[in-house]
């Protein structure tokens, strides 16, 4: 049996359904904020401030920031699996896809950590 220590999952299944599920509240969001831009058409920044000065918006723009690094996790995985093999890059090909997946996490936790600072911080 192989295992994939590197997947965000346990199975390809497992992986379709964060995939899809994440979609399904990035697709959320983005319908939240663009009610909120067509409700608020002279929208200055006290508004905008306001609409996330609600724990409820901070709480959703949260759930939706994880879901947005599971599914680019997710996706950067999957395309190093599918496109950084030994046909493509030779011998070095498994140093080169862990150096991209370790670069992809660095970056992730970068703008995970960096996101929660900008909805919770002061």
């Amino acid at each position: 049996m192989v295992m994939n220590v590197t997947n965000l999952g346990r199975s390809g299944l497992s992986d379709w359904i964060v995939q899809r599920f994440s979609a399904i509240i990035l697709a959320a969001y983005s319908l939240c904020i663009l009610a909120s831009f067509v409700m608020n058409p002279d929208m200055d920044f006290e508004t905008w401030s306001s609409i996330f000065d609600n724990n409820a918006m901070r709480l959703f723009s949260l759930i939706t920031l994880l879901a947005l690094c599971a599914h680019a996790w997710i996706g950067m995985w999957t395309i190093s699996t599918d496109y950084m093999t030994s046909l493509q890059l030779g011998k070095s090909a498994t140093f080169f896809r862990i150096m991209f997946q370790a670069g992809c996490v660095l970056l992730i936790a970068v703008y995970l950590l960096w996101g929660i600072q900008i909805f919770w911080g002061n």
